[in-house]
């Protein structure tokens, strides 16, 4: 029983939460708590949900109306049809059929900063849990709130995973956090679908993917911990942004890497309540490390750009354009480019969009002029593919015979040059300075630490990186 007169809330949101809408474009609230009249006389809990900025009610639906009031001193409300957006205010009050005015009636909780929009899940290894260091400008808005390690509804604000008052210290970060990339993947969303966002911060520096697989070997503690921390956010979400591998470069985990990962996407989906789960995924930017794994860096970079093809619900963007803090992590600077395109990745796929956001991904390899040349096509190409710095040459080619020398890499728009124009915008033709031998395999961006890749130019997005092709 409640100490203080009105209404209490004691289960329900918190100030800042962000609901996931369902698929009608509503959010739905349960809430439950106690009651007491200052007067002696019974009454009748309301409640209303209002604008935050204006305090009018969101809809005449939403306006005060009654809920089940028991004589225990117990009351319980369910809030449906309340529609993307906010900020919104959940007000409570005690109303009293003795008092002439229902404006003075008994005062009740109140809930502020609430929305109703989609939830992104923060998953991953460092790079997800943001270890970019320096100054940055990538404020906190209204409207972009988050779930922090404290349990707690809050704006969202960079460091993302640091370990304030953590409630599951299991993903609390050995280092200092810095910044992550997505903030500024939540703005973007935001700005297009001009409803709030939440999102729900489980990452760990350092994880390897069997620690959220729970089909593997282990006890899988960030998968639980994720699946935790989605419950207190109402169950379910929109999807994952997932930015790890860099811990299973190696062995048996990079030939695996692909298998792996979808079976724990699959175990997401189930245990977050949603079938068609999302997961937007990053290709592993660089290793500048003295001692790489060349061939681990580049079979798991393959299988992160062959899962699109296994799921349709799973995409990947490219990130080894993007500036590193250090050896291995993204800087700020990075991080704001991969934010954009990972929301511009759920824009296109997870909203149906009318954007192009994949990058160029290799189609086919074929022999030309009797095996002395080879010709590479790509999909989707807005613009059209071409280099920076035309000195360099991040193709590999191998046959029976070993490495295959290449003389030339001719792209469809030689700008600055007479040499004319090979084909359409999505063609790349490599001379050799021998023809093919028997069974051939190209590498684009191979190895730990890849030389530049093109890029399909008006949109500055890189082709992703591929590792032994078949030369048809």
């Amino acid at each position: 029983m409640a100490t203080q007169h009105g209404v209490t809330i004691v289960n329900g949101p918190s100030d800042w939460q962000i609901i996931q809408q369902n698929e009608s474009g509503h959010g739905r609230i349960e809430l439950s708590g106690t009651w007491r009249s200052n007067d002696g006389n019974p009454g009748v809990v309301e409640v209303r949900v209002a604008f935050e900025n204006t305090s009018a009610s969101v809809t005449s639906a939403l306006h005060w109306r009654p809920v089940q009031t028991n004589n225990d001193g117990t009351w319980t409300a369910t809030i449906g049809e309340v529609p993307a957006g906010g900020l919104y205010r959940l007000e409570t009050r005690l109303n009293n059929a003795e008092r002439s005015r229902a404006d003075w009636s008994q005062r009740g909780d109140v809930r502020h900063f609430i929305g109703v929009g989609d939830l992104w899940v923060i998953a991953g290894q460092s790079n997800s849990a943001g270890y970019g260091r320096g100054p940055y400008n990538d404020p906190p808005e209204f409207g972009i709130h988050m779930l922090r390690n404290s349990m707690e509804w809050s704006i969202a604000t960079q460091p993302m995973n640091e370990s304030t008052d953590s409630k599951h210290p299991v993903n609390s970060e050995g280092s200092t956090c810095g910044h992550s990339p997505y903030l500024n993947f939540a703005r973007v969303l935001k700005q297009h679908l001009d409803y709030p966002i939440g999102l729900i911060q489980t990452s760990l520096g350092g994880s390897p993917l069997h620690a959220w697989n729970p089909t593997e070997p282990g006890e899988a503690v960030l998968y639980h911990n994720m699946v935790e921390c989605v419950k207190a956010a109402g169950g379910t979400a929109k999807g994952v942004v997932w930015y790890q591998g860099e811990s299973d470069c190696g062995g048996e985990n990079a030939i695996t890497y692909a298998d792996r990962f979808l079976k724990a996407v699959a175990a997401w989906r189930t245990a977050l309540n949603n079938p068609e789960l999302c997961v937007i995924t990053v290709q592993l930017n660089r290793h500048k490390a003295k001692t790489p794994d060349h061939l681990g860096w580049s079979i798991v970079r393959e299988a992160q750009r062959t899962l699109v093809k296994r799921d349709a619900n799973i995409t990947v963007v490219p990130s080894t354009d993007l500036p590193l803090t250090d050896h291995i992590h993204n800087g700020p600077a990075g991080n704001m480019v991969l934010g954009e395109r990972m929301a511009k990745s759920a824009l296109q796929h997870a909203y149906e969009k009318p954007i192009v956001a994949d990058a160029p991904d290799l189609q086919s390899v074929r022999r030309m002029d009797d095996g002395t040349a080879i010709e590479l096509t790509f999909s989707p190409v807005v613009s059209f593919l071409a280099i920076i710095d035309e000195n360099v040459n991040p193709f590999l080619v191998v046959d029976d015979n070993g490495t295959v020398p290449i003389v030339e890499v001719t792209f469809p728009e030689n700008i600055g040059t007479d040499r004319p124009k090979i084909g359409d915008e999505n063609t790349i033709l490599l001379r050799l300075d021998r023809a093919l031998v028997g069974d051939a395999k190209i590498h684009g961006g191979y190895g730990a630490d890849p030389l530049l890749l093109p890029m399909d130019m008006e949109r500055t997005l890189p082709v992703l990186a591929f590792y032994n092709v078949p030369v048809e």
